[in-house]
């Protein structure tokens, strides 16, 4: 038998397109289903490299977080803690929307601070789920169309833990029954 499995929608906020040269300035997770169980963390940058759309889109200031943002090793800590209690005898799933993004980061940030991710080495990625329950190309798993069959409450805001939380509902809207996901968090 199988250990049963928890997902957990990830989502983050950085400086930039890929993880070391650019920094993770946020981000934010829930499990799907239980959306009162969240986490949500700004970080310090690790170098001054930044891309002035990503900034623009997230809000961030890079000077603000050098002040006040957690540390990376302390922020990756508090969030692999987080996920152990969560899961308890679950398997923890990173699920994301364009999860390739999202989980390159936060297994970056894993690796170079804890020298382990409690996700593994995979993330399920939701554009992925969606072309496979729809028999779809790719080109047709936009954020747009998959809003528009599965929508959520939340607004996509760009603000970690709001995204993580849309996401989640979107990916829960998605599975078979809620029958399904309810073995998937007890």
């Amino acid at each position: 038998m199988s250990t049963p499995e928890l997902y957990i929608s990830v989502d983050v906020e950085t400086s930039g397109p890929i993880p070391g040269e650019y920094s993770l300035l946020s981000f934010g997770a829930c499990v799907i289903n239980q959306p009162t169980q969240t986490f949500y963390v700004e970080l310090k940058p690790i170098n001054h490299n930044f891309i002035h759309q990503a900034l623009e889109v997230n809000g961030f200031s890079l000077e603000k977080l050098k002040a006040t943002g957690t540390e990376p090793a302390q922020a990756m800590a508090q969030f692999s803690l987080w996920i152990n209690k969560v899961s308890g005898d679950n398997r923890p799933v990173f699920v994301a929307f364009n999860a390739t993004f999202d989980w390159s980061f936060i297994h970056w940030y894993f690796i170079k601070f804890l020298n382990r991710n409690p996700f593994g080495i995979s993330g399920l990625d939701i554009k992925a789920y969606f072309m496979g329950k729809h028999r779809s190309s790719w080109s047709e798993t936009t954020k747009k169309k998959i809003r528009s069959l599965y929508p959520p409450k939340t607004p996509h805001t760009h603000n970690a833990l709001d995204d993580a939380l849309e996401q989640a509902e979107i990916f829960a809207s998605m599975l078979p029954t809620s029958s399904f996901c309810a073995t998937l968090i007890s």
